[in-house]
């Protein structure tokens, strides 16, 4: 059985939380809990963070989507900016001093898998995976105000 939900975020200060408040609340709900659910929970922080800092276009937000099936939970976060050299994401080794720069090495150390997609008809998915078992007594759809 497979559960997925999505929500749009717009581009303004708390947006980050409430994308970490929808994600935790579908875990929850899905029955997933602990450090898993505090893995996906530090993982949507970082990809939000990013999309507002670089994946948004002027006046847009961004899409948080989260699908969990039989043994894993799937991430993704999806902006409006296309995919180009100098906005690829990628890791980066981040030096003591910078104050930016560690998101992604992250979401690949707490992740089992991640990646980008190129979203239609522009913009980008950055999405991360995690190996879990979702609970089948848990509702399947939480309630999302």
């Amino acid at each position: 059985m497979t559960s997925e939900l999505h929500k749009y975020f717009d581009a303004e200060r708390h947006a980050v939380g409430r994308a970490r408040e929808f994600v935790i609340t579908s875990l929850d709900a899905w029955g997933i809990t602990g450090e898993p659910a505090e893995d996906i929970r530090l993982c949507v922080s970082e990809l939000a963070s990013n999309a507002l800092a670089h994946g948004t276009r002027s006046d847009h937000g961004f899409l948080v989507r989260i699908r969990a099936d039989e043994d894993s939970v799937r991430l993704e976060v999806h902006d409006s900016r296309d995919i180009s050299p100098e906005r690829q994401p990628r890791l980066r080794v981040a030096t003591e001093t910078d104050t930016t720069g560690r998101g992604l090495s992250i979401v690949d150390a707490l992740a089992d898998d991640w990646g980008v997609d190129v979203r239609s008809p522009y913009g980008k998915v950055v999405w991360s995976r995690f190996k879990t078992a979702p609970n089948p007594q848990a509702a399947c759809s939480p309630s999302i105000a």
